[in-house]
């Protein structure tokens, strides 16, 4: 079906096309049109349904009013309920979003990155893999990354938790629960945020002066499927019986290792103590509920889009580089074992 366009309003309201562009494009009294001719042809675009090519008129004002948002996974409930506040936000300010995933799949993410250019988006928000720095910088738009960020890139603008001081407190947790053997399941990622994770989880081990050698550290590959997890976790468990207590690195393997924790008929907080970074609505309605250390999914959302409208706006004073805290939330995951000893 054939889209109304300037002309059809032209026709029916009895003037120029150039004339209903520049009503539509809000310069009616620039141009000195009278407001009852104005009233006219909004009137007729409203009853037509007008809606104006984002792209032509991308052209002829250099705005699209559009985002592009590219985050590793959409699924992924954090990256989802990131996105929704994303978009919240940017409609607050008359932008749309365009939402892609990579994947963490590095020509995924360049072929996402030409169609949002092709789209002519006025900003992007990008959650980047691993070797997307060039790719990035020759946007020449503005850009905020998101969850991670380039250490090597000193003038780029990000919003990220504070990935490592997140896992020093999980650990921190745990001891103070009586947990003795913690290990930590996480990727073979080379992410920035990752390896904080990690460092931060060896760290507070030896603060303590646990065990931190090689065993207490599974590093799973990002590409495995489900079911993938679930058999690898397993083995690391029945492999390290020493272990009571588990940290999962993000909240899709937590997920994943409580499939594997039941199938070895362990009972979670009692026999074997589990903390998650990130939180999910199945650790919350789980019995036993699953402690984590949860992203704060609503600040990230107004940060990212506070910072690009901003950049878009030219009102911002260079990079803007925000750090958040993470908040423990506290559940009978990590709990019931203290109990159990002072019993």
């Amino acid at each position: 079906m054939k889209g109304i366009s300037i002309k059809d309003i032209a026709q029916q309201a009895g003037v120029s096309p150039t004339t209903v562009s520049f009503v539509l494009n809000g310069k009616g009294k620039e141009k000195r049109i009278s407001e009852q001719v104005s009233k006219r042809i909004l009137k007729i675009a409203g009853k037509l349904k007008y809606k104006p090519n984002q792209l032509a008129r991308g052209l002829r004002t250099g705005k699209t009013k559009t985002i592009g948002l590219i985050v590793e996974d959409i699924a992924n409930n954090f990256f989802a309920n990131v996105a929704k506040v994303v978009e919240d936000e940017a409609d607050k300010y008359g932008y749309k979003v365009l939402f892609g995933s990579t994947e963490d799949n590095e020509e995924k993410a360049r072929g996402l990155l030409e169609v949002l250019r092709y789209r002519q988006v006025d900003g992007y928000i990008i959650t980047p893999t691993l070797n997307l720095d060039k790719d990035i910088a020759s946007l020449q738009k503005p850009v905020v990354l998101m969850d991670r960020y380039f250490p090597n890139v000193k003038d780029s603008s990000y919003v990220v938790v504070d990935n490592y001081q997140g896992a020093v407190t999980a650990v921190d947790h745990l001891v103070a629960q009586g947990y003795k053997h913690i290990g930590i399941i996480t990727t073979t990622s080379h992410q920035i945020q990752m390896q904080q994770r990690l460092e931060g989880f060896q760290a507070a081990l030896k603060t303590h002066g646990l065990p931190s050698g090689k065993n207490v550290i599974k590093r799973l590959p990002f590409d495995l499927d489900r079911p993938g997890y679930t058999q690898e976790i397993t083995k690391y468990l029945q492999s390290n019986r020493e272990l009571d207590a588990v940290f999962f690195a993000t909240n899709y393997l937590g997920i994943c290792g409580i499939e594997s924790i039941r199938s070895l008929g362990l009972q979670i907080g009692s026999e074997l103590g589990m903390v998650s970074f990130d939180d999910h609505d199945i650790f919350r309605l789980l019995s036993p509920a699953v402690t984590c250390v949860a992203q704060p999914v609503e600040e990230i959302g107004r940060t990212l889009i506070r910072i690009l409208m901003e950049e878009l706006d030219e009102t911002s004073e260079g990079p803007a580089q925000v750090v958040l805290p993470l908040e423990l939330r506290e559940r009978e995951s990590s709990v019931l074992h203290k109990k159990l000893v002072k019993a």
